[in-house]
């Protein structure tokens, strides 16, 4: 606000221009114009950091906070000063009033109304026609605080915090957001450009120096955010990306300009500058962080996050995605059996996926620690508040019943559209350091021990997920595994060959580390042939070469690996046991399942597989119902299968990308001379 008074000083210097005449000098002209420098944006701001996929990074939490702060001071000082800078004479009395407005509405209006809404949306009675009662109060409040001396947009704001939260304010943005913001909005906006005459900035011998002017009203915020940021330690990349997200304006600004334009604070000159100045900081926003950080092509190979490359006495760090407190309690199952130990903790985040409403309160919520209550201390949370408090209180209850702190345990829920949810679960798994994400599979075991579908978007975010985490990734199908209070838990790893299965068998290995787990590991060796494919393309036949190629040596660390496995823990451990069998034809897979799920276990772990190279696979991918759990998973989830037990199939880091579209583009491989 200090520097903004002295460019406003400097743009008067500099313009020169005998059509357009700048304002006269006043205390009015100073106030709004610092007043509209110094605004922050804040729903702007949470949608620029939504885009970006950015508000769920340490960067984005530190300028949402800081949005959220400068934009409660901004509406402090708008209330306050608005009424100095248009009725200086009685502004005291302005102020005072308003306040009084304040105190009534929270203490005595808020109460009643409040009782009186939620009793009517608890009894279903509250219709599209009572709704229409609630818009007037909003007109009301607003004439008020009009008619003393403040912008009735003060009027708006106070009536929208007495109002209820929960079901209450989702019927309302039902019924108003989009005529609201997509009409209303609008047409009151549209006068902003009316006004806008671009002429008048550049049509003068100066306006060199005055596009100076518009330039250093873009710096001043990030000069002072570097200066702060550097002060804390924080680089100077995060500093300028900081103070560059806080220069995002949004409808408050709007609304100073609109005032100061009403009331003849401001001429058409210093009026363009201003208006120059917002939208030039707006609107390089979101190019130049992306420029910056890249957040959507981050997600590329740096190193592995595998379980398989884990050390041992390494931290192991996870992310379990759920949707519902059910699937809270299905993961605590899981996790409970990895074998954490002081030397080697367990650090899991529970992640609670949201479905974004469109608003930016929703966004506010994801980033709190718990669910607070509204004022005068009566709660009413949404649905999302409430399930993530249940949710919390399970993981919490996890953490806690571990008595010790090899595991450790943090909640937090993540909001955005489904369509792209997949991209903030990898924004947190990489600033959180994961090594596993895991997910819920999209069907839950119903009273007739089928798996039925609960939701089929669920399905999409896996495979979206599975494409491209920036770790490897488990899905996790629960058939009542329970808790880890039975004396022996017996767990089955069926190996075949590929990265997914190393994978799979780390995890199976780090879970028999506990003295309650039994595991057994079965290996199926393939006696078919690949499938053949001629090419005549030399493009095609390098691709093909280099394929063979990796295939020789997935087979040489599948037995390194599993040489190492039996070497180090079947022989050392009277729990682990290997054995092998063989497969000839498609039709062998299910029979040898079938057998191995008749002798019992609790919870099967099988890598998702590519299989490729394989006739017997490629003919099978062909029935598979649920292409993102590989042929085998497929079979051991299905209900034609009938197996009781869980399964846990995994993915390592490094070989997703699988298009599951194009079912035939995962069976294909080739026959070379």
């Amino acid at each position: 606000m200090i520097a903004g008074s002295g460019l406003y000083a400097l743009h008067r210097r500099f313009y020169i221009n005998n059509i357009f005449k700048l304002e006269e000098v006043s205390t009015h002209v100073y106030l709004i114009w610092s007043l509209v420098l110094s605004v922050t944006g804040f729903p702007n701001l949470v949608e620029i950091l939504s885009e970006l996929k950015l508000h769920y990074t340490g960067l984005g939490k530190v300028a949402l906070t800081a949005a959220m702060i400068i934009d409660t001071y901004n509406w402090i000082l708008f209330t306050l000063l608005i009424p100095f800078s248009t009725y200086s004479s009685n502004a005291i009395y302005s102020v005072l009033s308003t306040i009084m407005f304040v105190i009534v509405c929270i203490v005595l209006v808020r109460p009643i109304i409040t009782k009186f809404l939620e009793k009517k949306t608890e009894e279903n009675e509250l219709d599209e026609y009572q709704l229409l009662f609630v818009v007037m109060g909003l007109l009301l409040c607003s004439y008020v605080t009009d008619i003393i001396g403040t912008h009735g947009i003060v009027g708006a704001f106070v009536y929208g915090l007495i109002l209820p939260r929960g079901r209450f304010a989702d019927s309302v943005m039902a019924v108003s957001d989009d005529f609201g913001t997509g009409f209303l909005a609008s047409i009151y906006f549209s006068g902003t450009g009316m006004r806008f005459m671009i002429s008048s900035v550049f049509s003068h011998a100066n306006w060199k120096l005055t596009f100076l002017v518009v330039i250093l009203l873009c710096v001043t915020k990030i000069l002072g955010t570097l200066f702060v940021t550097s002060l804390f330690g924080r680089p100077a990349k995060d500093g300028f990306a900081i103070g560059l997200l806080l220069n995002t304006k949004g409808a408050l600004a709007l609304i100073l300009l609109s005032i100061a334009w009403d009331k003849m604070i401001f001429f058409a000159p210093t009026y363009a500058v201003l208006i120059s100045a917002v939208l030039l900081m707006t609107m390089v926003v979101s190019p130049i962080i992306n420029l910056i950080f890249k957040p959507r092509k981050r997600f590329q190979q740096t190193k592995l996050r595998t379980i398989e490359r884990l050390r041992i006495d390494a931290e192991l760090r996870m992310l379990a995605c759920v949707h519902t407190n059910q699937h809270a309690t299905s993961m605590i199952n899981i996790i409970e059996l990895f074998s954490a130990t002081r030397l080697s903790p367990v650090y899991v985040f529970g992640l609670y996926l949201v479905e974004i409403t469109n608003r930016a309160t929703a966004l506010v919520v994801a980033h709190m620690d718990k669910p607070t209550s509204q004022l005068g201390g009566q709660t009413a949370f949404t649905q999302s508040q409430v399930e993530l408090e249940n949710i919390t209180f399970t993981f919490e209850g996890f953490g806690n019943r571990a008595g010790h702190d090899a595991f450790r345990v943090e909640t937090t829920s993540l909001v955005s559209a489904y369509e792209s949810i997949h991209e903030d679960i990898f924004n947190s798994a990489r600033e959180r350091g994961a090594s596993l994400i895991l997910l819920p599979f999209h069907k839950h075991l119903s009273n007739g021990n089928l798996l039925e579908t609960t939701n089929s978007v669920y399905k999409d975010i896996n495979k979206s997920v599975m494409q491209n985490a920036p770790c490897s990734v488990g899905i996790f199908v629960d058939r009542n595994l329970g808790s880890f209070s039975k004396t022996k838990l017996r767990i089955l790893m069926v190996f075949v060959g590929g990265p997914n299965d190393r994978e799979a068998l780390a995890i199976a290995w780090k879970m028999a580390r506990h003295r309650n787990v039994e595991l057994s590991m079965i290996r199926i060796r393939l006696f078919d042939e690949p499938v053949e494919i001629e090419s005549t393309h030399f493009e095609e036949a390098r691709g093909i070469l280099s394929y063979v190629m990796d295939e020789e040596k997935q087979r040489e660390l599948d037995e390194g690996y599993i040489s190492k496995f039996r070497y180090t823990a079947v022989n050392n451990e009277d729990s682990i046991s290997y054995s092998e069998v063989d497969v000839h034809t498609s039709e062998d897979v299910p029979r040898v399942l079938k057998e191995l799920d008749q002798n019992g276990c609790d919870l099967y772990i099988v890598g998702r597989g590519y299989y490729r190279n394989s006739k017997i696979f490629s003919n099978l991918l062909e029935w598979c119902e649920c292409v993102e759990l590989g042929v085998i998973g497929d079979i051991l989830a299905s209900n034609i299968f009938g197996s009781s037990s869980s399964v846990l199939v995994v993915q390592q880091y490094g070989f997703g990308g699988m298009e599951f579209g194009k079912k035939n583009s995962a069976k294909l491989i080739v026959k070379t001379e």
